[in-house]
Parts: structure tokens; sequence; C-alpha cells
């Protein structure tokens, strides 16, 4: 058995978006850039910003019209992700010649296993560094990675010196460094469970871990539990490489938004930009139509309700928006206040075949929707996102607080 301590990197490329468009035009550095909708016509939301436009208090998921109001000299540019999926890949390209053990967490984010390689690379501190500064030398970006020994605490060390940095937690100084840290800085503790944590005297995450295992069972459950023994850095979950990852049975996308929301064109709206992503996804997977779509909400309790529904088999963005808006006024009623939605399709079938007679009268409907889908694909992995935008997902900018269409809530 090997009793070795892991060496664990987690990796967090620092304003992914913002920082690819500006190592594709070196001109717009030093400048504040937000990635959004339709930098012509000042539509749509921020999808990504740089370090300069944070200082102007700019968030990702506002308005373009609300980030122009605070700071108007801002720069604009559309999103190109078939260049952020490029730039992504180099980046595990050179994560991949100091181990094979690397787990892709998100475009920008990766966890590592480099147990085996500092026989060969040095310390974790070391590789991190020789990995920031590759990358930085490389491809024009800059990373922030965590060093420790499990994920969770690679991740926390991650975020605590950005941008352009490497941070340890080591088994000799987590208690210094992560205890004092506040509770909500742990991964998987939202705004409620810290209220509900604070309640109870738990303020730091060194508080957590020396709460009664007991005490945090009766008030929490299970996943207080499971928060317990991260805050202790007793987490030994694995970084999983592709291959050991299970196959593909899911395809979704979330958005935590920047404010409560309650207006259902809103809802709407929101439920088109997530279907969008979730349709391309899809189609680039290569698994056929999908027949279920789930959807998951998040009020502003912070509490989670998850909902599905079947479908005809589709890989259309408007079928999959439409299912999940039909789930969500379903089961939610007039006024309920929104803090994140999620939309998720499953049951794929590569070769499925609908014949209801909806299907048999409507087929030829959905191949011109496909073909028509497929096409803006294209034209956005040539010249961008935002060269293609569907009407429902822009952002009146007079709105002012009532649907996109400017029309207020029945």
């Amino acid at each position: 058995m090997d009793t070795r301590e892991r060496v664990i990197l987690y990796s967090d490329l620092n304003n992914f978006f913002a920082s690819v468009e500006i190592a594709l035009n070196p001109a717009l550095a030093g400048k504040p850039l937000i990635v959004c909708g339709d930098p012509e016509k000042r539509h749509g939301i921020v999808l990504a910003k740089n370090e300069e436009a944070k200082k102007y208090g700019i968030k990702t998921a506002e308005t373009v019209y609300s980030a122009l109001k605070k700071c108007p000299e801002v720069q604009m540019v559309g999103a190109h992700h078939t260049e952020y999926a490029r730039f992504s890949k180099k980046v595990v390209e050179i994560y991949g010649r100091y181990t094979d053990r690397v787990e892709e967490c998100s475009i920008d984010e990766c966890a590592m296993d480099m147990t085996e390689s500092t026989m060969l690379f040095g310390s974790g501190f070391e590789i991190a560094e020789r990995i920031r500064a590759e990358v930085k030398a490389e491809l024009g970006l800059t990373v922030s990675i965590g060093v420790s020994f499990n994920k969770v605490f690679a991740k926390l060390a991650s975020e605590l010196k950005k941008p352009d940095a490497v941070t340890e937690i080591s088994r000799e100084n987590y208690k210094r460094v992560a205890w004092g840290l506040p509770v909500s800085d742990l991964l998987f503790v939202g705004k409620a469970t810290a209220d509900t944590l604070r309640k109870i005297g738990v303020h730091t995450i060194g508080d957590l871990a020396n709460t009664d295992e007991a005490d945090i069972s009766r008030i929490l459950g299970k996943h207080g539990r499971q928060l317990r023994v991260y805050a202790r850095g007793e987490d030994k979950e694995p970084v999983k490489t592709s291959a050991e990852k299970e196959e593909l049975k899911s395809i979704g996308n979330s958005m935590t938004l920047p404010k409560d929301i309650t207006s259902r064109e809103e809802v709407k709206r929101w439920f088109y930009v997530l279907s969008e992503s979730v349709s391309a996804r899809l189609r680039a997977a290569d698994v056929g139509r999908a027949n279920t779509v789930h959807i998951v909400v998040r009020n502003s309790q912070l509490q989670d309700t998850t909902r599905q529904t079947k479908l005809p088999a589709t890989m259309l963005c408007g079928d999959i928006a439409k299912a999940a808006y039909e789930l969500y006024c379903q089961h939610f009623p007039l006024g309920t206040k929104v803090r994140m939605l999620g939309v998720t399709v499953s049951g794929f079938d590569f070769n499925i075949r609908q014949t209801t007679l909806e299907n048999l009268l409507g087929g030829e409907d959905y191949e011109k929707k496909e073909r028509a889908e497929s096409a803006i694909a294209k034209l956005r992995a040539k010249y961008g996102y935002a060269s293609v935008q569907r009407g429902i997902v822009i952002e009146d900018e007079n709105s002012k607080g009532l649907d996109i269409r400017g029309q207020k809530e029945e």
C-alpha cells in the first residue's frame, strides 16, 4: 500500500475568456475589457471581464448596459468559444508534460496529481511554478495554482492569491492558512449553509473542523459531515483522468444569477441562454438527440429544486428551452425569487427516430431547424458567438427591470 503524501495541483486560468481575447489582440492589454453579447449593438450580458474591468465593479452576468454605466470606456469584444477551447487544450498539453493524471474540471480549471512526478521534476510548488511560467511564456495567459495534499485544499489555495500566483496549503501549515478563513470560502459551502453554520457559532473553516460530528450531522445531515471532512483536510477523492470518468450520460449548464429574479420572461431568457450552450455541446459530443430535459432552480434561500420531463428526441435549442420553461411554469408560482438556473439533457440515442404522427408531420420542419442551428454553429465558430443572436436573449437596455421586451409581468 502506497502511504506517500499526495501532491495535488489545482489550476485556475485567470479571467480566461478575456485573457484569450487579449492574447489574440495584444492592443487590448491594460484596458478595461469585457467579453459580451453583441458588442456593436451593446446588447446582451457580460460573459467575462479582465482585472482592469473588475476595478470598476463590473460583474460577470450583468447586462452590458449596466457595465457601460460603470465604465463608459470599457472595451467590448464578442465571445470566440472555438478559440477558448483551443487555448484550453494547449494549456492541458502543458500540464501533460508533468503528469498524465489531469482532471479537466471546467474549460479553465484542472486538478492534477503530481505525486509520482515529484521524483522527476521537484516539489509540487516547484512544478506549479514551472507550469505557471510556461503557460505565460507560450500562450500569454496567467494561471493561479494551488498546491496541497488533497483536491479541496488545492482548489482553496488556488483562490487565495490571484492573478498569476502559486499558493501552497501543506500538511504543516493548513491549520494556520486555511482554518482562519471564512467558512464560506470552503468548497460547497453556499450562502444558506454559511448562514446556518454562523447561527451555531461556526464562522471559520477551523470552527467547522472542530465541530462535533454528531452536532453537524444533526443540523446539516450527510452534507454537513462531508463539509467537516473537507475542513479537516481529510478529503481523499482521487484525480480522475478523462479515461476514468463515466460514460457521458448527460450534458448541462447552469448559471448563478447576479441578483434574484422573479419575472417569468427573465427566467425564459436565461433558459434560452443556457439551452444555447447545452445544444451546442450536445451537437459537438456527437451522441445523438436527447429525450429528457432536467431543470434545477435555486431560490433566494439557496434551496435547490429539480424537475424533469420527456420530449420528442431533439438537439435543438428551441425545443430544450421551451421544455425547460414549461417545466418551470408548471412547478414554480409567479413571484418565485430565483437565484440560480440550470438545464440538463439526457437520454441520448444516436439512432433514435421518432415515428409518432406529430413527428412524421413535422419531421421536415425539424430537419430544417437542425440544419439552421448547425449553420449558426459554424458561423459562431468562425466569427464568434455574438455574430448570431436569438432575439429573446438580447437584453433591452431601456427595460430597467421589465422583461426583455419591455413588457410587465402579467
